[in-house]
C-alpha cells in the first residue's frame, strides 16, 4: 500500500504537468487524430487546462478565464472528450502505470456512495432525501487498499446504495485480477449493503464480503466503539472528490458530462500518487 502522504509535495494541480501530458497527449490523438485539412484546431492542452480550472473551481463555462481561450470551443470539445471516454482512459492507463511498480493493493477493496446537489436537473438526479426533496446525484465509488479509485458510476440521489454496487464493480476501469484462494479479494461495505441485492453482488463477483450487519455493533475489547479499518479508506476518496467544486455540486445537465468530471478527477488522483512513486 503506498503512504498518501508522499504525495503532498506535489502542488495541487490547476495545470496539466508535463509528466501527465504524456499520457494525455497519446490518447486524445488516438481517439480525435487531427485532420490533414481544415483550419489548424485549438491546443488540446490549453482546453484539458481549462477543463481542470472550471473542475475544481465549478465556475460556469462563461466565466472562465480569458487565458483558456473560447468558452464555447472549451465546452464543446469537454462534451466531445466525454463522449469519447478520454477521461476514463486516462484514468485507466495511469492505473496500470502504478499497477506496473505493484502499488495497487487489490486484495482489500471497498465501495460507498454519497449524495450531493443537481443544481440545475438533467439525466439521473432524483430527490434529495437529506436536501429536502430538492434534486440531487448519488456518486458510487470503489476503491482499493490505499483508497485509489478503481470505479465510478452516478444515479438518482434517491436510489440505494446497494443497487448500485453491481453497475459499480462492472465500472472498474481495468482489467481485475482474478480471484484465488491464495489471493482472495475483500469487498467492504457499510450496513446499507446488508441486504440479498448486497450479497448477490459480491458473490457474482467472486469476492469476500464483509458487510456489518444491520443493527450490530463492532466493540473493542473494553466495549468501545470501534470504526472500520479498511472501508474508512472510500469515505476518504469520496472527501478528496468533493474538494472539487465541479463534483461537491453538479452543474451539468448531461450525466455523460457529470461523470466525465469525476473520472478525470480520479485520473488525477492516480497521477498523485504515481509521481510520489517516482520521487521515491
Amino acid at each position: 500500500m503506498v503512504d498518501e502522504s508522499r504525495s503532498k509535495e506535489f502542488p495541487a494541480i490547476w495545470e496539466v504537468p508535463e509528466a501527465l501530458w504524456l499520457y494525455v497527449v497519446e490518447i486524445l490523438h488516438e481517439t480525435f487524430p487531427p485532420s490533414r485539412v481544415g483550419r489548424r484546431r485549438t491546443c488540446f492542452r490549453l482546453i484539458l487546462n481549462g477543463i481542470i480550472y472550471r473542475m475544481r473551481t465549478g465556475v460556469q463555462w462563461n466565466h472562465l478565464p480569458k487565458e483558456f481561450g473560447d468558452d464555447s470551443t472549451l465546452h464543446r470539445w469537454f462534451q466531445r472528450w466525454c463522449k469519447g471516454e478520454v477521461f476514463k482512459k486516462i484514468w485507466a492507463i495511469l492505473i496500470q502505470q502504478c499497477e506496473e511498480l505493484n502499488a495497487v493493493d487489490w486484495k482489500w477493496q471497498a465501495v460507498d456512495g454519497r449524495m450531493g446537489k443537481a443544481r440545475f436537473g438533467g439525466d439521473k438526479i432524483g430527490r434529495n432525501p437529506t436536501d429536502r426533496g430538492k434534486a440531487g446525484t448519488k456518486i458510487s465509488v470503489a476503491t482499493e487498499a490505499g483508497g485509489g479509485p478503481l470505479g465510478v458510476t452516478i444515479a438518482g440521489a434517491n436510489v440505494h446504495d446497494t443497487k448500485l454496487l453491481a453497475d459499480t464493480l462492472d465500472a472498474i476501469v481495468v482489467e481485475r485480477p482474478q480471484p484465488t484462494p491464495e489471493a482472495p479479494q475483500h469487498l467492504c461495505l457499510d450496513k446499507g449493503y446488508d441486504n440479498p441485492t448486497g450479497h448477490a453482488a459480491t458473490a457474482v463477483k467472486n469476492y469476500e464480503p464483509h458487510i456489518r450487519r444491520i443493527g450490530e455493533e463492532k466493540l473493542d475489547n473494553e466495549g468501545q466503539k470501534r470504526y472500520p479499518a479498511r472501508r474508512w479508506v472510500v469515505e476518504r476518496t469520496l472527501a478528496w472528490l468533493s474538494k472539487c467544486r465541479g463534483i461537491l455540486v453538479r452543474y451539468d445537465k448531461n450525466w455523460q458530462n457529470y461523470l466525465g468530471c469525476i473520472q478525470l478527477a480520479c485520473a488525477l488522483l492516480w497521477f498523485r500518487r504515481l509521481h510520489a512513486l517516482r520521487q521515491f
